[in-house]
């Protein structure tokens, strides 16, 4: 049979053009970044989104929120579904969602619209994420030339965040908010024209979907951190916030339940047995946590009260990805001769020191005196737990269930980070409202009758006083973010244990496990 042939009636499943492993490795790691830098691409753009749709500042987090819950809700049943319908299939489908989901998101003129968008978004990366890293596995042979394609797949995870900020700014300031949307169409569908021509379809296990369990945990979540946003602003004798937290704790409930009797369940509770892994999963819900809240305030800070543009507010924040880069690579090379244990702790402790510098945080307080130091030591902090709480969730971990074991890890970051962005959202609720009510009789003795007009308009108060007020919410925030990694510092202290079994693994493992 001649190629040309082969290329007009190819077997099922084969990728059209076979033999071109580069260009394969770049369609999957293109959807990683895609995936990856969403989030970051969307945070530099959260003070423009919140002036053009109208959001308060306790409802703009669900622009993080609502992609966040979606996507570590439903990470491991995009896994489930890669695994039992076919990886490229699942791919496609992931990729396709995402991108829909993006143009309705570009295209939003409502905060609901938005919000909408980005919990479809979060459920297109959900599927198409986890199959993206275990499509390496079926097109790449075992060996040198896999750990390449790992190692490619864990650098663009790496530096998606790093890409995101400069993106999000050059496309929030040359052209429009909606544009860190936009870019995902063009790239979507490209991504989805080239997977079948260079991919082949993975086999098909057996297996059953874990419906029930992905929902009750997904509501369920999504219904405690609508508590404390709700609080915020509110208050907690609301009806409405006392019906979140109590439907919250039935879902969350009756998801234990579930997952107690399902025969293939989508959370393992297994995996919670070795108390090195379930200390490791508390660890990195508590640090992503305060992380995503970290990264919402401090764009606000500088673009807001610094008076940062889009851009200038991405380059700001690229120190802190290198410092998590310089310390995610001495983890790693350092790993197998010191264990993590001293990592975790080590890089816990920075990260709350971090977090307590930045409660100093004033409406006078400069880049370099009050935003650049705390974040180098918390990035240095955060890049010493990431590789470390990789490599410890899936040690000691059959190969069959490595997968899960990491993907819970994962759920555990998107989930964390929007549970502790609510919980700081309420704080800073609280903290804001106490703020403008000492802010008030000032601006009334102080202000023109052009800024008494637009408050009475908009019910905001306007600089200086403005910035007083987000100033105080935000360093007030900071204090249970702080509260959040010293949880994190106790666990790896208290329970980490360290068997000389779980190191003599680690070295086999330090390299993939960034993926």
């Amino acid at each position: 049979m001649t190629t040309s042939q082969l290329l007009k009636d190819p077997k099922p499943g084969v990728a059209r053009r076979e033999g071109h492993p580069g260009i394969a490795l770049t369609v999957i790691a293109a959807c990683q970044l895609m995936v990856v830098l969403d989030a970051t691409i969307v945070n530099i753009a959260l003070p423009h989104i919140q002036d053009a749709l109208k959001f308060s500042t306790t409802d703009l987090t669900w622009v993080v929120s609502a992609y966040t819950l979606t996507f570590g809700g439903l990470l491991l049943l995009g896994a489930r579904a890669g695994d039992i319908l076919g990886r490229r299939r699942v791919f496609i489908t992931g990729i396709l969602l995402f991108t829909f989901a993006s143009l309705l998101g570009g295209l939003a003129q409502e905060p609901w619209q938005l919000l909408a968008a980005r919990a479809l978004q979060g459920v297109g990366g959900a599927i198409a994420s986890p199959t993206s890293l275990a499509l390496i596995t079926t097109t790449f042979p075992e060996g040198p030339e896999r750990n390449r394609a790992f190692g490619v797949f864990a650098a663009v995870s790496a530096g998606g965040g790093a890409i995101g900020l400069l993106a999000g700014g050059m496309l929030t300031d040359w052209l429009d908010w909606r544009w860190v949307l936009f870019v995902n169409v063009p790239i979507g569908v490209l991504i989805a024209a080239l997977a079948p021509l260079y991919i082949s379809e993975s086999d098909r296990h057996p297996g059953r979907f874990d419906i029930t369990g992905a929902l009750t945990s997904t509501v369920g979540m999504a219904s405690l951190v609508y508590g404390f946003i709700r609080a915020a602003e509110n208050g907690w004798r609301d009806s409405l916030t006392l019906g979140s937290f109590a439907a919250a704790v039935v879902l969350l409930v009756a998801f234990v339940l579930i997952e107690t009797r399902a025969k293939e369940p989508i959370t393992p509770l297994r995996m919670f047995a070795d108390r090195n892994r379930w200390g490791t999963y508390v660890i990195m819900l508590s640090l992503s946590a305060a992380m995503f809240g970290m990264f919402f305030y401090i764009v606000l800070f500088v673009q807001d009260i610094l008076g940062y543009s889009a851009i200038k507010a991405g380059l700001a924040f690229l120190p802190v990805t290198v410092a998590i880069a310089v310390g995610a690579g001495l983890s790693q090379a350092l790993l197998p001769k010191l264990g993590p244990k001293p990592f975790m702790m080590v890089g816990s402790a920075l990260v709350v020191i971090g977090l307590a510098w930045q409660t100093f945080i004033r409406p006078d307080s400069s880049y370099l005196g009050g935003v650049l130091g705390p974040m180098l030591v918390f990035g240095f902090g955060m890049g010493l737990n990431f590789v470390t709480a990789t490599v410890t969730a899936v040690s000691g971990v059959a190969q069959h269930e490595a997968g899960a074991a990491s993907g819970l890890l994962n759920a555990m970051q998107q989930v964390g980070g929007s549970l502790g962005l609510s919980i700081l959202t309420t704080v800073f609720g609280s903290a804001s409202k106490d703020e403008a009510k000492k802010q008030l009789p000032k601006f009334l003795g102080n202000s023109s009758p052009e800024q008494q007009a637009q408050f009475a308009k908009t019910h905001q108060l306007p600089a200086p006083w403005g910035h007083d007020v987000l100033a105080h919410g935000i360093s007030s925030a900071f204090v249970p973010a702080a509260a959040m990694a010293g949880l994190a510092f106790l666990t790896a202290w208290l329970v980490l244990k360290v068997r000389k079994s779980d190191l003599e693994s680690l070295s086999g493992m330090a390299g993939p496990g960034m993926g």
